[in-house]
């Protein structure tokens, strides 16, 4: 099948479907008990991520189970600053630790030279995915986009409050600035050598994009993306691209208007009236189960998706969670959920 053929890529195209294309954010991962067999025989997380063997098996275990219509590469947002030069680790019961970079004077710490280098077995991981997926899967790539990329980069974890972040963006925004820029170049880079590798379609996850005061938002998370958007559509004019700015509120209306997105993933607290209303005249939405009705099932999880799927499938539509999957759902659940979409 053609990539224009593909159910995910007709709805980023604008077009309403009969049925519409399902995929969950962390679709692989550590719900699924062969997912965690292949983590335990990769050692690290990171050996997992770099490791094209074993991180196409983790992207295909889900396909395979439950037939979603878009296999999502296995990587993490935290590759890029790896491949800059910043000390990363991931601890158990603690997540990503990085060595912070607070002020642009350690930014000197950081380059692009060996970026492409360092995660070249992703783009090995994009080729096979390309070669092994099912005709009718799209497979879509991914990064982090820069904000919440920077947060965790000057924070040296994840932060609650991302108080150390804000610091350096709202009292310094020159110096800040370099960090996204380097961040925008990387981004853009890394998305384009996914594409040329298999990928048919991106997603820019801007996870704390919710922390920021309006202006901020703009300055730090729409217009980034605007530029990297720009950088690809130079090579890849018809690649359909998703945003997910979570947690922005009335925000994803300027998001969905300005960014240059195909398509804009919601968070579970948008309003599905208001998300016809105001976003799906100008993209494709997807979205947005709790995924805490994921874990509990039953009658409760299948009327919010019907709900979901009466509100949102008259117009251009992917139906997805409203952030990813956790640890605790049951995989029966998840084969619920597919067998009602796939009606």
């Amino acid at each position: 099948m053609q990539t224009k053929d593909k159910l995910l890529i007709r709805a980023l195209q604008g077009e309403t479907l009969t049925r519409p294309p399902f995929w969950l954010m962390r679709q692989a991962g550590r719900y699924l008990p062969e997912y965690r067999a292949t983590r335990e025989h990769a050692g690290s997380f990171l050996d997992l991520c770099y490791n094209p063997d074993l991180a196409t098996e983790v992207t295909l275990q889900p396909i395979r189970r439950f037939g979603m219509d878009a296999a999502i590469l296995f990587a993490d947002i935290l590759l890029i600053p790896d491949g800059l030069g910043q000390a990363l680790d991931y601890r158990e019961g603690e997540g990503p630790i990085l060595e912070p970079i607070r002020n642009v004077a350690e930014l000197s710490a950081l380059s692009l030279d060996n970026l492409h280098t360092k995660v070249a077995p992703v783009y090995e991981t994009v080729g096979r995915l390309a070669e092994e997926l099912p005709d009718n899967v799209a497979l879509i790539g991914f990064a982090g986009a820069p904000w919440t990329v920077a947060t965790y980069m000057v924070e040296g974890r994840g932060s609650r409050d991302h108080a150390i972040v804000k610091q350096w963006a709202y009292g310094d925004p020159d110096g800040f600035g370099q960090l996204i820029d380097l961040l925008v170049t990387a981004t853009g880079e890394y998305l384009g050598k996914q594409v040329e590798a298999g990928a048919e379609a991106v997603q820019l996850f801007d996870t704390w994009a919710g922390a920021l005061s309006e202006t901020a938002f703009q300055r730090w998370c729409i217009e980034p993306v605007q530029q990297i958007i720009t950088q690809l559509r130079r090579n890849y004019p018809d690649l359909p691209i998703i945003g997910f700015p979570r947690g922005v509120g009335a925000g994803y209306k300027t998001f969905a208007k300005t960014a240059g997105v195909n398509g804009v993933s919601l968070d579970w607290t948008v309003p599905l009236d208001w998300t016809v209303a105001e976003l799906q005249g100008d993209v494709t939405v997807q979205g947005n189960l709790d995924p805490r009705l994921l874990v509990i099932g039953g009658a409760a999880m299948e009327a919010e998706i019907q709900r979901i799927l009466e509100t949102l499938g008259k117009g251009p539509f992917i139906f997805n969670l409203g952030h990813g999957i956790v640890p605790e759902t049951p995989p029966e659940h998840v084969g619920r959920l597919a067998e009602i979409l796939r009606g």
